[in-house]
């Protein structure tokens, strides 16, 4: 825990660094390229005062004037080179160093507690992920090179002058002070603005995730204008949020950009003068007034870089925020082998954003029976059944398999022993014989149909486009939602673990082929551990074991019968579920 707040700690440049550093030999080349670059731009100064000297003394011969000329060209035609080459090896390497970044990011996410990951908006991590990630490409590409070399070159010019005459080189930056202070009046409050414009920008991408998710329920329910009208005001805001930003610092940045450079302001009155009272020569004269006009211009640069590199800071702090997050920490091989698929829950306590909705929960799971949570929505029931997945881990307490932590098991051993199907199923957009693959990925194309026929399967598979081989779509958007559970069922069960759980795994099952999944389940998962979570109390009437949940704290236990003649909780809940029935029965009927 100390190494992970140590890392916390670490700034932003430091992360900056540290992700150049997986390609810091292509990154130093780019700076060495850069600063050649720089130096043959530079040279071209000399020559110039060089030629002006020339003419000066009345030289009229071609031959040197046009070697003069000539190797201006050069050096220009070499700067040109070398800034391309420069360009070419950052980029490179930035496209390396970015598409690394995403990696362990994704990685990241994979090693923390699914309760982390949920509670940052999906669409702030896809933005994060894809475009701002993707943003910074060109910043980083130049300015690790270009803000190295734009900051030395001065510095040798500057040196120069000091070395020509004193006096002309602090005259040569008098108007430097300015641009500073404009500057710093613009920096006065920029994290607060940054930090304002991006969370404007956020609002305005989870609107839009929102918007297009929910665009079915927004036209069904009459929606759309009220629905629109808060994208609208969101993007709205996100634009202003820059506009007046702009707005107020115009001037300063005007002032900035149009002072700064200014140097000649104060070099030609002095050098004019200083060459009347002859305590400079012309050719030292014309040096130092060519110099100096390339003198502050890469400073006027670096300024520029001043809103990427503030975007770029703020982008790797929102990349780090998630490299940073706590892990689900796992051996990497378990301390113990489970002696039986039992499951014991001790005292345990569980809390979203420290508000706690498990209060010191004691139960044991029988290995081989069926054991049904149920209870009142939000009681907690499906909070049990991932913990015991091991999707959160407990904040007091702890999960026993067989007597063993399940913090003692290692992440493949762990995996292997239990297999879970929930209420939401996903599927890749990939084809329905890969989709229930995943749950044994060396199972052959024989054991995906075989499965799928024990699941009760296999007919409506057949009846899909291109059987097996059609493409689900994306998150399984091209099934309905009682064909995308009974695909993640097939692949539960291939998974042949000895530990199911089944978390309304029929929900959006219609009625006819809910009995035929259910009889193919109770097969399939005979002499496993078995763990239902169902709000239809018909579906458990035979478990071995019912617990009952309310409000986080299980309240009874028991088989059907024994909970009955208790006359709490579940003998209400069993009145409730019968009297629905026979009405819908009744309805059907009329």
């Amino acid at each position: 825990m100390d190494k992970e707040k140590q890392v916390e700690k670490r700034s932003t440049w430091s992360w900056i660094f540290t992700f150049a550093g997986i390609r810091k030999r292509h990154f130093q080349l780019s700076v060495i390229l850069a600063f050649g670059s720089v130096i043959c731009q530079m040279v071209p100064y000399f020559i110039i005062a060089r030629l002006i000297g020339a003419l000066l003394s009345d030289c009229r011969d071609i031959s040197v004037l046009g070697s003069y000329l000539a190797l201006m060209g050069a050096f220009w035609a070499l700067s040109i080179l070398l800034h391309a080459l420069s360009t070419s090896a950052s980029h490179k390497a930035t496209f390396f160093v970015l598409g690394s970044m995403r990696k362990m990011a994704c990685d990241k996410l994979s090693r923390m507690q699914l309760g982390d990951v949920k509670l940052r908006s999906s669409g702030a991590l896809k933005n994060t992920l894809v475009e701002r990630i993707d943003s910074i490409e060109t910043i980083m590409a130049h300015i690790l090179p270009e803000f190295t070399s734009n900051l030395i070159a001065p510095v040798i010019i500057f040196v120069y002058l000091m070395y020509l005459d004193w006096r002309m080189a602090l005259i040569s930056i008098a108007t430097f002070p300015v641009g500073i202070l404009a500057m710093c009046w613009m920096l006065k409050d920029a994290n607060e603005r940054n930090q304002y414009c991006i969370d404007k920008t956020k609002v305005l991408n989870d609107t839009a995730v929102e918007y297009i998710n929910g665009i079915e329920v927004i036209k069904v329910f009459g929606k759309t204008q009220s629905s629109y009208d808060r994208f609208v005001t969101a993007a709205k805001e996100a634009a202003e949020s820059y506009v007046e930003w702009m707005r107020d610092y115009i001037g300063s940045m005007t002032l900035a950009l149009t002072v700064m450079p200014s140097t000649l302001l104060g070099v030609l009155p002095l050098g004019g003068y200083l060459v009347m009272k002859g305590s400079l020569t012309a050719d030292e004269c014309i040096m130092c007034v060519i110099l100096s006009v390339g003198l502050l211009t890469p400073l006027v640069t670096l300024m520029s870089f001043n809103d990427d590199i503030r975007t770029m800071e703020t982008i790797i702090s929102e990349v780090t925020t998630i490299l940073t997050a706590p892990e689900q920490i796992r051996p990497k091989v378990s301390a113990a082998e489970p002696e039986s698929n039992s499951i014991r829950l001790e005292n345990v306590h569980f809390a979203y954003e420290n508000k706690e909705v498990l209060h010191g929960i004691d139960l044991e799971i029988r290995e081989g029976e069926l054991t049904a949570l149920v209870g009142p929505s939000g009681s907690g029931k499906s909070t049990i059944a991932r913990l015991i997945d091991g999707l959160w881990d407990v904040s007091e307490g702890r999960i026993l398999f067989g007597g063993v932590d399940v913090r003692s098991l290692s992440v493949e051993d762990f995996n292997s022993r239990v297999a879970y199907v929930s209420q939401d199923n996903f599927l890749f957009n990939e084809t329905v014989r890969e989709n229930i693959r995943i749950g044994r990925p060396g199972a052959s194309d024989e054991d995906v149909v075989d499965i799928a026929r024990k699941s009760g399967c296999h007919d409506f598979i057949m009846s899909l486009e291109n059987g097996y081989d059609t493409v689900v779509g994306s998150g399984g958007g091209h099934l309905s939602g009682g064909e995308r559970q009974r695909i993640s069922i097939a692949r539960a069960m291939l998974k042949n673990a000895p530990i199911v759980i089944l978390d309304e795994a029929t929900a959006y099952t219609d009625p006819e082929n809910e009995a035929l999944i259910e009889e193919s389940v109770g097969r399939l998962v005979k002499g496993k551990t078995l763990i239902v979570i169902a709000h239809r109390l018909s579906t458990i009437q035979k478990a071995q074991h019912i617990v009952v949940v309310e409000d986080g704290r299980i309240v009874e236990e028991g088989d059907h019968r024994s909970l009955i003649e208790k006359n709490g909780l579940y003998s209400r809940m069993w009145s409730a579920h019968i009297q629905v029935k026979d009405r819908l029965a009744m309805e059907a009927q009329a």
